[in-house]
């Protein structure tokens, strides 16, 4: 468990983190999210030790990480965003290395090389140089080195970028595996894969905690129930008059032109209003071809900048 109680961090005047508290259980993945200048790597690196707070304490399975650092730093694996990675060493030799910097030995650092290497399927390559490895094989070398003294506590920094599709589903499912033994915190700007990944989300802004929750409620909290998305095939000037005439539509707004001549409007109504069955019964009457008529759905990304504009953010 990592327990976080009024920490804040100074730089002279400059306030970086402010009086933010939160807990983190067992087993949990968190995702914790900000714009630049939020105070996310600032947090980070208090959590991992590397900086201390300004006041405050940060309890890493109930040993303060300030008072105690080596005892709570051996609980915590730490992957940077730009991992320093020995090129010229096979993947076996990194993780070796990275088992002696932590001083594990003997038959105890053999057997935990052969985990890691199977928990992170990098046992095919275990001979490869790193240098010669796909990025998406360069992250899993990067998690495996985090993963070396077995901690019960891993700390991602964005772990996905610059991978492709498929690279980015396969560490996502790498890390949602190791889940089950570790508690995972990941800072990402990628907000799709951190509702896809994470129970929770703390969010921060100028140094505040501004929303602790999970993905799923905080998308319910600005989910837009009055607006609909009409994906349809007609002129402009047709559409735009013929919802001038359905009086529970207050705005329209063309999102985008296709290839296919199509266009997608969101149209908004009002308060609590469904108007799925009334526009397509109008747009039906008026010889409107609808390719798709669905109600808009709130993502992670609309909620974080909702929240942003709330609590004074960037806009």
């Amino acid at each position: 468990m990592i327990t976080v109680k009024n920490v804040c961090k100074k730089y002279g005047s400059f306030v970086a983190v402010d009086n933010i508290s939160f807990e983190i259980d067992d087993g949990e993945i968190i995702g914790l999210l900000g714009p630049n200048g939020a105070g996310k790597s600032t947090t980070m690196n208090m959590l991992t030790g590397f900086i201390e707070p300004t006041s405050g304490e940060i309890l890493i399975n109930g040993v303060n990480i300030s008072k105690k650092s080596k005892k709570a730093k051996s609980n915590i694996g730490y992957m940077p965003e730009n991992v320093p990675l020995y090129k010229d060493l096979t993947v076996k030799e990194f993780i070796n290395y990275m088992a002696e910097l932590k001083y594990v030995k003997g038959k105890d650092k053999k057997n935990m090389v052969s985990d890691i290497m199977a928990k992170t399927n990098l046992t095919d390559v275990q001979n490869k140089l790193i240098k010669n490895l796909s990025r998406g094989y360069k992250q899993r070398v990067s998690m495996a080195g985090a993963l070396v003294g077995n901690p019960k506590i891993l700390i991602l920094d964005e772990p996905t970028v610059g991978l492709d599709p498929k690279q980015i589903t396969e560490i996502r499912n790498l890390i949602k595996s190791l889940a089950k033994d570790h508690t995972i915190i990941i800072s990402s700007h990628i907000l799709s894969e951190i509702s896809q990944m994470c129970k929770k989300v703390i969010i921060l802004n100028k140094g505040k905690l501004i929303a602790i929750d999970t993905p799923e409620n905080l998308e319910n909290k600005v989910s837009k129930n009055n607006v609909i998305l009409v994906t349809v095939e007609d002129s402009e000037n047709k559409i735009k008059n013929v919802v001038k005439e359905i009086p529970e539509i207050t705005e329209i707004k063309l999102i985008k032109k296709n290839d296919d001549n199509t266009i997608q409007y969101s149209l908004t109504a009002k308060e609590n209003s469904d108007i799925r069955k009334i526009v397509f019964e109008k747009f039906a009457k008026e010889g409107i071809t609808i390719f798709e008529l669905k109600k808009s759905e709130t993502t992670l990304e609309d909620a974080f900048i909702d929240l942003l504009k709330d609590k004074g953010g960037n806009k």
